[in-house]
């Protein structure tokens, strides 16, 4: 059973070891390099600062930390997704669907939800389309910009 549960400080160093684990194997897969991903993927002292300002989940199964979700409220209505990841372990097994399904009934004002994702991730970019993200531009020379606006009626949840 998977549970999606508020990261606390104590939890930032196997946050920053499951972040260090799925952005390196991105890194490989995607990018041809042993290492490598966003700011502070491999800072315990990042993970501690982002719960600060924003709102960090941890993603569990079995009670131990397989991933975790980064959440910043740009505005009323407006939510980033700051970050997302999953071990590669436990990738494809539809626990980022499951992932996404939670911040949209936790974030019931939600109207619109952002999010950017590196130009060679290319499975993300088909997640995120299944998903209903629409890909609106480009955030530098190597990341693309998605949105998904949520209609009043049912706020875009199944």
């Amino acid at each position: 059973m998977i549970k999606f549960i508020k990261a606390k400080f104590e939890d930032a160093e196997k946050l920053t070891e499951v972040q260090i684990k799925t952005f390196d194997d991105d890194a490989r897969r995607f990018f041809g390099q042993l290492n490598g991903g966003p700011p502070g993927y491999n800072s315990v002292k990042w993970q501690m600062m982002t719960m600060k300002k924003g709102i960090y989940y941890k993603i569990l199964a079995a009670n131990m930390i397989i991933g975790g979700i980064i959440v910043f409220r740009v505005k009323p209505g407006h939510y980033n997704l700051g970050r997302i990841y999953i071990d590669p372990e436990y990738q494809d097994k539809s626990i980022g669907t499951q992932a996404m399904k939670f911040i949209e009934i936790t974030f019931r004002d939600a109207q619109k939800w952002t999010l950017e994702t590196p130009k060679l991730a290319y499975r993300n970019h088909h997640f995120y389309e299944k998903l209903g993200y629409i890909r609106i531009g480009n955030d530098g020379p190597d990341s693309y910009l998605y949105e998904k606006r949520l209609d009043e009626g049912n706020n875009g949840r199944n």
